[in-house]
């Protein structure tokens, strides 16, 4: 009989000590903190991608749509015909076609 009411009690200190937690009121998030993320992420995605300077590696991680053999063939258009004077001679590249250059545009530029 001691154990029934014993653990009876036990059940209603657990019940009640869960209830006041639940009841407790949330925390507010801080505000101040995101903005500050925003601005990262921002800022990484304004780097540009210099057609004169990088390299096949780097086209490729930076520029979608562009795998290996299409930033070879960028590197060595550049290297055969010297340095682009605009964004738009990508387009005399093997392979690189309008719709791709479009999708990249933002990413690219020109020293």
């Amino acid at each position: 009989m001691r154990t029934g009411y014993f653990f009876s009690l036990v059940f209603a200190l657990l019940t009640s000590s869960s209830i006041t937690a639940n009841a407790a009121p949330a925390a507010k998030p801080e505000t101040s903190k995101a903005p500050v993320a925003m601005e990262a992420s921002t800022s990484v995605q304004l780097a540009k991608v210099d057609l004169n300077k990088a390299d096949a590696p780097t086209l490729q991680r930076e520029l979608s749509g562009v795998g290996e053999a299409k930033a070879l063939a960028i590197v060595a258009y550049r290297e055969s015909n010297g340095p682009f004077a605009s964004v738009e001679e990508l387009l005399e590249v093997k392979g690189f076609g309008k719709a791709l250059l479009e999708k990249n545009r933002e990413k690219l530029q020109v020293n």
